[in-house]
């Protein structure tokens, strides 16, 4: 065990300049990579169709019922399966690298040499986009689309240098690694949509509930974004309160 300060990367992040946020999240960049080519993935659990699936139920279960006490029809139900299988199958047609599932400020401790890595007790082998969907798209933090590509760019040039994303077609088209680590998110946000109602009604932690706005944000920019998943926002826009065609921001 070592000694790793008491700085969390959230913390810091908070009130940083752009320079200090830039270095920090450099650093978590270069931090993942290594993460990715050195950790021996095919030794975890698998992050497997199963395990997606069961991931994103959690959004109808405990977000759409649960929370705001809406049942969806039979056409609402066949729109939410068709969106599961293509968020499944982007995930699955990746490139399978060790997964952290939680790469975020809340688990990266400013330190030396930076950062110090918590909470990967959870880690399993799946998509390669993943932990860096989860730190561009936090929870309790937002950064500006131009930010987003400068980083994701950053990352994926040092990915395919180290040899990641070996015949991939991201490796050589940064459009379809972006479009790729889009799709994650979303499965990623859905499913924590989901996590965030739970912990509030069965586990009485409400406090979660206050940034369920900034995911609903994440997910809807991406369904707005990609013609399959168009028909997702009909689903989305009735539970965030907001329309796609009025705009959103992210809280």
């Amino acid at each position: 065990m070592t000694d790793l300060g008491s700085t969390l990367y959230l913390d810091a992040l908070t009130g940083a300049t752009p320079r200090q946020a830039d270095a920090l999240m450099r650093d978590a960049l270069l931090a993942l990579v290594q993460w990715q080519s050195q950790v021996d993935g095919a030794s975890l659990p698998p992050y497997d169709e199963a395990l997606l699936m069961r991931e994103l139920q959690l959004f109808p279960e405990w977000c759409v019922q649960r929370e705001h006490g809406v049942s969806w029809g039979e056409g609402e139900r066949a729109v939410w399966e068709r969106t599961c299988r293509l968020l499944v199958d982007s995930a699955l047609a990746q490139p399978k690298v060790a997964v952290h599932r939680d790469w975020m400020p809340r688990n990266l401790m400013v330190a030396d040499p930076n950062p110090g890595i918590l909470d990967f007790q959870d880690a399993v082998h799946g998509p390669a986009t993943y932990d860096i969907a989860s730190l561009l798209r936090d929870a309790f933090v937002s950064w500006d689309e131009e930010r987003e590509i400068d980083w994701a760019v950053r990352y994926w040039e040092q990915a395919r240098r180290a040899g990641l994303f070996a015949d991939a077609p991201m490796a050589d088209d940064f459009g379809e690694f972006w479009r790729a680590l889009e799709w994650m998110g979303l499965q990623r946000h859905l499913k924590v949509l989901g996590i965030f109602c739970r912990l509030k009604h069965r586990d009485g932690k409400p406090r979660y509930a206050a940034d369920l706005p900034r995911f609903f944000g994440y997910a809807m920019k991406v369904a707005v974004r990609y013609r399959p998943l168009e028909p997702l926002l009909p689903l989305l826009e009735p539970l965030a309160g907001v329309s796609a065609e009025t705009g959103f921001t992210l809280r």
